[in-house]
């Protein structure tokens, strides 16, 4: 499937900044299942300064802002050729070694409440595969999707026990469930294409778990699938601010307000 994507990030500082560096982790990653055709970054009110890959093979671009800027525009947009391997990245291909996958960070670490979750799926004669799946469901039921009760900064044990949470909630539950029964998992941060909508409000996020003999597969907790031709993967780490697609710094300036809008589309191939 050929996908066309628009994404468009806008913040405003509330007073002229001295001087900010804003991280964007915005550019498609080349895996198993998805070829970049192309991609462009338009920056309005910030200039390119460098791009690197980090630590989890995301091509990370820092942008500079001068100072007495208040407000930043940046535009992504570009073409992606998907494929369907029902969520099956492959093998691990990244500069961390496997082990870091399953040691908890601060927004995944259980509490008494995923501890009791995971418990439930130990010591089950069921392969591994089929566990994680019943692990997605089950965090599908426990917590259902909608906005307005966490944020950002909320850990996995937290949304858990509101019961209430977003995409990211989602993949962080599952993400320390499964490092809890000693499965390497990460986070994903990218976008999917909707059956109901071309216009969107955020990009998406989903988990992978290392599977033996499989290696990285896909666990869409919100949607109940695994990843299919419709979504592209953008950043993947060991949570969300590892695969943020904006974070930064910014001095002279107290707060600043972001808003975001994404267009993914379904888009014909020339013959």
């Amino acid at each position: 499937m050929r996908l066309a994507i628009s994404h468009t990030t806008r913040y405003r500082f509330d007073r002229p900044v001295v001087h900010a560096i804003q991280r964007l982790r915005l550019t498609p990653k080349a895996t198993q299942g998805q070829e970049i055709l192309d991609w462009e970054m338009i920056f309005e009110g910030a200039t390119r300064q460098f791009e690197y890959e980090d630590q989890h093979r995301n091509l990370t671009t820092l942008i500079g802002i001068a100072s007495g800027v208040q407000d930043v525009t940046v535009t992504c947009r570009g073409t992606v050729d998907t494929h369907d391997f029902a969520g099956v990245i492959g093998r691990h291909a990244g500069h961390l070694p496997l082990w870091s996958f399953r040691g908890q960070t601060p927004l995944t670490r259980p509490g008494q409440g995923m501890r009791a979750l995971a418990r439930e799926f130990r010591r089950r004669e069921v392969p591994v595969l089929d566990t994680l799946h019943e692990l997605s469901a089950r965090v599908a039921e426990r917590v259902a999707y909608g906005t307005g009760t966490t944020a950002v900064d909320t850990c996995a044990e937290d949304a858990l026990a509101a019961g209430r949470g977003v995409c990211q909630d989602h993949a962080h539950i599952f993400i320390g469930a499964a490092r809890a029964l000693g499965v390497p998992a990460r986070y994903v941060s990218g976008y999917l294409m909707m059956d109901d909508r071309v216009d969107q409000e955020a990009t998406h996020a989903w988990a992978e778990a290392h599977v033996e003999d499989l290696g990285w597969v896909g666990f869409d907790v919100s949607n109940g699938i695994s990843p299919d031709q419709r979504y592209v993967r953008v950043a993947t780490g060991r949570d969300y601010r590892d695969a943020a697609p904006v974070t930064g710094i910014s001095i002279g300036s107290a707060t600043e307000t972001l808003s975001v809008a994404v267009a993914v589309e379904h888009k014909q191939a020339q013959q």
